[in-house]
């Protein structure tokens, strides 16, 4: 008895000295990215069989260095939102039978209706092989001229409201016809989503179906589905059925309006082309600013643990702490491939690894299985889930801060490696 009690003992120091030193690693390549200018601050929550391996920690909120990453921050997730929110609507009616992924996507998505786009396979648009284009720029459509204001002594650009923006599209003052907070002195027509962005997606060109071209288009209609098929408000629908059983507070829309305090949340870009100001606290992405912050593209913000919870309940085959939300077929069906064949990595609407490996064009491990699943976001995140090896990989960072032309996450392969640990990890575990 006294033998195997030392022994379990032996196990767990083992166990708690591979943690901390999995630990170590990884903040060595997180300290490698801030020194190198790749993000002010970031961390990494891995979770293995439901449990956390290691949650760490590195750098500021900002290079001002005021702030220290906490593991509670909030951040904004962007591109994540596509897996994270509507898609999971889409999860649901195929469940239901109610949805059939080669339906024509005029079917289900009006905008299209009467367009070259509408007879696209859905299966095919969120395959992100269907020829849509990859994206519109909305807010260039917003602005006069080039949309600089004048050089002019004591100019004062708040005093104008009509010099940078076209009729029907932005104004610096609120009123009965700009309802819609983009920032604290920049107010949207409450007509644009359907006269501007809607019908840019409907005349956007199309090109012939079969190639890899990564689109969010589809995603930005996702909202107008939900609330038309749920009768519910888009996040009030997502809270009900998802964020709040899963217990996952900070996951949502419009961090603000949900009171969760400033200084929790990460800052992204200082823009200097579009809403000249910092933006902390707003959605960064400029299509889903538009949309009130509020898209099946972009738009979420969370911390680790919250998206965690989230994934977990995917990468359990779709059940959470003893709630089922989908049947495990339906996750499969969505995280698998359907045209590998051709060369396509994607899943619907879920990233997938590469189909032949090439570690110069990855943002996950060489050791990832073919079953595995997640998204990155532009804002420098990412989330991982591998059933095969019950592992869970999420990392934020606000790679965009002051500006998206810092691209040492890529270059430097921070994600892969810090990925590629974790699964180095399991195997030495297993070894002992």
């Amino acid at each position: 008895m006294r033998k195997l009690l030392l022994t379990s003992l032996l196990l767990s120091s083992l166990s708690a000295f591979a943690q901390s030193s999995l630990a170590d690693s990884i903040r060595l390549i997180l300290e490698e990215g801030i020194a190198a200018d790749a993000f002010p601050g970031a961390q990494v929550l891995a979770l293995h069989k439901g449990e956390v391996l290691a949650h760490v920690t590195a750098g500021y909120h900002t290079y001002a260095n005021q702030r220290p990453t906490q593991k509670d921050d909030v951040y904004d997730l962007a591109s994540i939102t596509k897996t994270s929110s509507g898609l999971l609507y889409l999860m649901q009616l195929y469940e239901q039978d109610r949805l059939n992924l080669d339906a024509p996507i005029g079917q289900y998505f009006p905008v299209f209706a009467g367009t070259d786009k509408a007879d696209i396979p859905l299966r095919s648009a969120l395959s992100h092989r269907a020829g849509i284009l990859p994206w519109v720029p909305y807010w260039q459509g917003t602005l006069k001229g080039n949309g600089r204001y004048p050089w002019k002594k004591n100019w004062d650009a708040k005093r104008t409201n009509d010099y940078r923006f076209r009729g029907r599209t932005l104004r610096r003052d609120s009123s009965r016809n700009y309802p819609i907070r983009v920032m604290d002195d920049l107010w949207l027509h409450r007509k644009f989503r359907e006269k501007n962005i809607y019908s840019a997606i409907r005349k956007s060109p199309v090109k012939p179906a079969g190639d890899y071209v990564y689109s969010g288009l589809l995603f930005y209609l996702l909202p107008q589905l939900v609330e038309e098929g749920t009768g519910m408000g888009y996040h009030d629908y997502l809270r009900q059925q998802f964020y709040d059983p899963l217990g996952a507070e900070t996951l949502g829309y419009r961090p603000l309006d949900r009171g969760i305090p400033l200084s929790r949340i990460v800052p992204t870009e200082i823009d200097t082309f579009f809403r000249m100001a910092p933006l902390h606290g707003v959605v960064h992405d400029e299509g889903a600013a538009l949309m009130n912050g509020v898209s099946g593209n972009a738009g979420l913000f969370s911390s680790a643990a919250d998206l965690a919870k989230l994934y977990q309940m995917l990468l359990n085959g779709g059940e959470y702490d003893g709630r089922r939300y989908f049947n495990a077929s339906t996750v499969e069906a969505f995280t698998r491939r359907h045209y590998e064949a051709e060369g396509n990595r994607r899943g619907l609407g879920f990233d997938k690894p590469l189909v032949v490996y090439d570690p110069d064009a990855s943002s996950v491990a060489a050791a990832a299985s073919p079953a595995s699943f997640g998204h990155s976001g532009y804002t420098g995140t990412m989330v991982w889930a591998d059933p095969d090896k019950d592992l869970l990989f999420v990392f934020l960072s606000n790679r965009v801060h002051p500006s998206r032309n810092r691209r040492a996450i890529y270059t430097l392969g921070i994600r892969p490696r810090i990925h590629a640990l974790l699964y180095r990890h399991l195997v030495e575990d297993s070894n002992h």
